[in-house]
């Protein structure tokens, strides 16, 4: 256990430091923030790093395991039926569990909360569904992505075009702290059991194929609302009264938080037993296991969403203000780039991808290349969507060109470089893009005149998962004409030999 607890403090740091830092550079020098709302950012990202740090530790001990045992009981039953409804039901309810999505809704005013986590989880159900079966049926994952993708954008053009921004921000963060350890354990038991050749690419693709669904159906929930009413939700209470109580503050918050994530993890565990009675028969010990990891699920998740929805959110957005109310507020294009950079450093996830990179390709793509490329990317597409909130350049003139890249390459590159690039996408937001980039885009775009927040300060997020495919998939084509070139080679060298030897 302290070797588990070590390893996430370690993570938590890495995520809460590098933001924490270019916070206070801004502070003291182009947007200082006052007293009262450094202290309530100051208590707000404490709380992120202690409740990241439980909920990290509860995901390991309870969530993943539930998942690979809810997994091999089905993959045994051998029951579509059974197969497909649990997954759609575990799809639901682990969505509306991750953090990032609530942190989301709560910067939503034109879509309720419960309406839009709803939605989101749906989308998420529907695709996991869709994920499990290209497995099953050893459908190539880029051919599926190409007939999604399209889809959602014709959605987007049938239904709510102002909402495509806020759609695609659902998708980025959806892939969050749960979501992807959870789908992942799933994916990866059926991928092993159904073999075969492609068995190590499947491991690969999931989340970015789950990814879709949240577009889908925030795009179809956009025509219940009126789009012109789509300004940003009011954040907490800064001022004075609040600051001069903030123990009662955040106590209420914290309260609100713990009932909300009650709600949430009842009927996971409600469904797990169930299957701990009919088919799991799991030992006292692990059950024991497990249930402690609940514990530290439960107040980890509460104390993180108290931190980021009182403190760090509001004082996030009041940078943005104040960042978007300069003279000179193009300064906020290379501080995009700078958060952007740092987001996917402080990514854990990012780590793990880049090592099974450089191992598959038996160092021809090394750590740090993929590192770099990704980090750039990241940075690039956060820039490129603050230009575009800046100067009112339409989404769709990144969308399209983005994707139309994306999906051509899918039919080129080898088969496990297009899930291991979509899945790069899928990583490259952490908690910190919906806890910092989407409220710091927010408020600079609420000290614009005439910029509709939902059309066009949301998109930030969900623009920084494009790059990464494109960037991956091109290493992904470089290797594998590396590759060609080699054998070509050593055949060539092969005859060469052999005609020595006549």
């Amino acid at each position: 256990m302290r070797a588990v607890l070590l390893e996430k403090f370690k993570e938590s740091l890495l995520a809460v430091l590098p933001i924490s830092i270019i916070i206070l550079i801004l502070h003291f020098t182009i947007a200082p923030l006052s007293e009262r709302e450094l202290a309530i950012l100051s208590i707000g990202m404490i709380m992120l790093f202690i409740g990241m740090i439980l909920f990290s530790v509860g995901v390991e001990l309870a969530l993943l395991p539930i998942g690979e045992h809810v997994g091999s009981a089905l993959i045994s039953s051998r029951k579509p039926a059974l197969i497909f409804t649990v997954l759609f039901i575990f799809g639901f309810i682990v969505t509306a569990a991750e953090p990032d999505i609530s942190v989301l809704a709560n910067q939503v005013a034109s879509i309720p909360n419960t309406q839009l986590i709803i939605g989101i989880s749906l989308g998420v159900g529907a695709l996991l569904c869709v994920a499990v079966l290209r497995i099953l049926m050893h459908w190539r994952l880029g051919r599926v992505l190409a007939v999604i993708y399209p889809l959602a954008f014709i959605v987007a053009i049938l239904f709510s075009q102002e909402y495509i921004s806020l759609a695609i921000d659902a998708a980025a963060v959806t892939t969050g702290p749960v979501t992807v350890p959870f789908l992942l354990a799933i994916g990866g038991g059926f991928a092993a059991a159904t073999g075969g050749k492609d068995a190590e690419e499947n491991n690969f693709g999931i989340s970015a194929i789950c990814s879709v669904g949240p577009i889908i159906m925030v795009l179809i929930l956009g025509t219940f609302y009126d789009p012109t009413s789509t300004q940003y939700l009011t954040q907490p209470d800064a001022s004075s009264e609040a600051a001069n109580q903030l123990a009662t503050f955040f106590a209420n918050g914290l309260w609100h938080s713990f009932v909300e994530v009650i709600i949430i993890i009842v009927p996971i565990v409600a469904i797990f037993l169930l299957f701990q009675v009919i088919k799991l028969k799991l030992s006292h010990s692990e059950l024991h296991k497990i249930f402690i990891g609940i514990i530290y699920l439960v107040v980890g998740l509460a104390i993180f969403l108290a931190g980021v929805n009182n403190g760090f959110l509001p004082a996030a957005t009041a940078l943005g203000e104040a960042i978007g109310s300069l003279s000179f507020n193009w300064i906020a294009i290379p501080i995009a780039f700078v958060i952007g950079a740092c987001v996917l450093l402080a990514e854990p996830t990012a780590y793990v991808l880049v090592k099974r990179v450089e191992e598959i390709t038996d160092g021809a793509i090394p750590k740090f290349m993929m590192l770099f490329g990704m980090t750039t990317g990241v940075g690039i597409a956060m820039a490129l969507a603050m230009f575009r909130l800046l100067f009112g350049i339409s989404i769709w003139w990144v969308l399209i060109p983005g994707y139309f890249i994306s999906l051509t390459l899918t039919f080129i590159v080898p088969e496990i470089f297009v899930g291991i690039g979509f899945d790069a996408g899928e990583v490259a937001t952490g908690a910190m893009s919906a806890a910092f980039v989407l409220p710091f885009a927010v408020g600079v775009g609420s000290q614009i005149p005439g910029v509709n927040i939902i059309a066009e300060s949301f998109g930030i997020v969900g623009l920084s998962t494009m790059l990464p495919p494109i960037i991956v998939q091109i290493m992904g084509l470089i290797y594998s004409i590396k590759l060609k070139k080699s054998r070509t080679i050593d055949l060539s060298v092969s005859e060469q030999s052999a005609k020595e030897i006549e």
